[in-house]
């Protein structure tokens, strides 16, 4: 079962983060250009937002099952209710799901622009805010609670701008549209990703470490490298640590060299893939960073064993 929960974890958070950095992506970073508009990933959103619904769903009922002790308990009525209805983690299961059925049938309705993009921006928002009342956040008691619970709000947020942008980037790319006017729209939404990413990274940096202050604690720093939250925790640090130094070839380095080749019939292309492989490798990077955290809302944070 827990293999099962990791795995539907892992679903939601890829779900949320296209559903919340895609469209913000589109509506505050991307070129507002027919070019622009034929990109937006009608198809690949649809399926994240049908998928997190089910997977949230799932989760429920998996929630329910080691809550009532048996799969068979957790299916009958009562039980689910209980858990839906009456705690803060089936709501908050509950409010995904929700949020991402709406989320599908906007991505279907909605034509490309700001104002469809603003609007499923703010769906994926509220969509990520509910990984922090069914995560570690929410259960810190006492006076930290709401700062703790902000932070991590915050944090999915951050992530989500992030990691959303770098797969919108990255669908740019794989479409490989080789010619000047489309690399010309590519180098603009790279420059643009630029502010998006250094907001992102500054937000990921302070929310971790409020974070990990009250999982972690300074008093128990060495539980990083003896318990497996702690082990989890390092190896998400190592990617997080692997994505930023691509990111920072990226921006000062791949997109300045597209910048200069983009009138260059013979330069272009070559700019292009090494644009692709660096964005590939970091969004590999990205869903490796992801299963860590799947991983880690299984297990039980040092501050939590005392």
């Amino acid at each position: 079962m827990e293999t099962a929960v990791i795995l539907l974890r892992l679903g939601q958070y890829i779900g949320a983060v296209l559903l919340f950095g895609v469209p913000l992506f589109f509506a505050f970073r991307m070129p507002m250009s027919g070019a622009a508009a034929e990109r937006w990933p009608r198809t690949t959103l649809t399926f994240a937002a049908i998928g997190t619904s089910l997977a949230a769903l799932a989760n429920l009922v998996l929630q329910t099952a080691v809550m009532a002790g048996s799969m068979s308990e957790a299916l009958k009525p009562e039980s689910l209710a209980y858990v839906a209805l009456g705690t803060g983690l089936g709501v908050g299961f509950l409010v995904r799901a929700g949020m991402a059925l709406l989320a599908a049938m906007l991505v279907v309705g909605l034509k490309p622009g700001r104002g469809g993009w603003i609007v499923l921006t703010l769906v994926g928002a509220v969509l990520s805010a509910t990984f922090a009342w069914t995560g570690h956040g929410a259960a810190t008691e006492g006076a930290g609670r709401w700062p703790h619970l902000i932070a991590d709000v915050v944090h999915a947020l951050a992530a989500g701008l992030w990691l959303g942008s770098l797969f919108a980037l990255f669908l740019m790319l794989r479409r490989r549209h080789g010619h000047a006017a489309g690399a010309a729209t590519t180098h603009a939404a790279l420059e643009g990703f630029s502010g998006l990413g250094t907001l992102a990274v500054v937000l990921l940096v302070l929310t971790g470490l409020v974070n990990s202050g009250y999982l972690i604690g300074l008093d128990r720093i060495a539980s990083l490298f003896t318990t497996p939250y702690g082990l989890l925790l390092a190896v998400k640090l190592a990617l997080f640590a692997g994505m930023l130094a691509l990111a920072a070839s990226n921006r000062f380095k791949l997109t300045p060299q597209l910048g200069s080749a983009l009138e260059d019939e013979q330069a272009r292309p070559l700019a292009l893939r090494r644009l692709r492989r660096s964005l590939a490798l970091e969004t590999g990077l990205a869903a490796s960073l992801l299963l860590a955290v799947a991983i880690m809302g299984t297990q039980a944070p040092p501050a939590a064993m005392m």
